[in-house]
């Protein structure tokens, strides 16, 4: 029997010096930030299946010492592989209104834009974007009248917005914590010419 030839994922990158990354995020260039195996992969779609799941039933479920179970989970969690959290359902607390928002900067304040908006109790998610838009935003809203109050309070109150495009969610059809892990990065295919 013949194994496949694989590749290790390579080390990263460390990003230029002075580079910052957004939000406590390392900034990190190329290749995962930390390289795991199957085991950890294993470990962390349990956790996705139930984070509360105690370190004795990892192990039992993937015959593991409990000491190696969690000596992993630490592991995963220094590196900033793995966050575990509670989320809670926004729905269940009257949050029934999601809306993705599009925004436009002046490019000159966008990180400080950014970090504004970050700070908003009803945004979710921000990202820097590229097209039509520089920052992209998911949040969430008791009612219409609250996402009217945001855009016209909140988001026009900061320097430096232009534009903002907003489109409502009529029906999440999933929403998940639950996506697989790559276990290696994908082979370079040698050029053919």
């Amino acid at each position: 029997m013949t194994k496949a030839a694989t590749t290790k994922p390579a080390p990263p990158q460390p990003a230029p010096e002075g580079a910052t990354a957004a939000f406590g995020i390392p900034a990190v260039t190329g290749g995962p930030v930390f390289p795991y195996d199957s085991v950890d992969r294993k470990i962390i779609a349990l956790l996705q299946q139930d984070g509360r799941s105690s370190n004795a039933e990892i192990g039992r479920r993937l015959n593991l010492a409990e000491a190696t179970v969690r000596r992993r989970i630490n592991r995963l969690m220094e590196s900033g592989t793995l966050r575990i959290v509670a989320v809670p359902s926004p729905h269940t607390v009257g949050l029934t209104l999601s809306a993705i928002i599009a925004i436009r900067c002046d490019l000159i304040r966008l990180h400080d834009i950014a970090e504004t908006i970050a700070s908003f109790t009803e945004v979710r998610y921000l990202g820097y974007s590229t097209g039509a838009s520089d920052l992209m935003i998911e949040a969430f809203f008791s009612s219409h009248q609250h996402l009217l109050d945001f855009l016209t309070t909140k988001l026009a109150s900061i320097e430096g917005v232009t534009r903002t495009e907003t489109a409502i969610i009529l029906k999440v059809a999933k929403f998940s914590f639950e996506w697989e892990l790559p276990l290696e990065l994908p082979l370079e295919q040698p050029n053919a010419g």
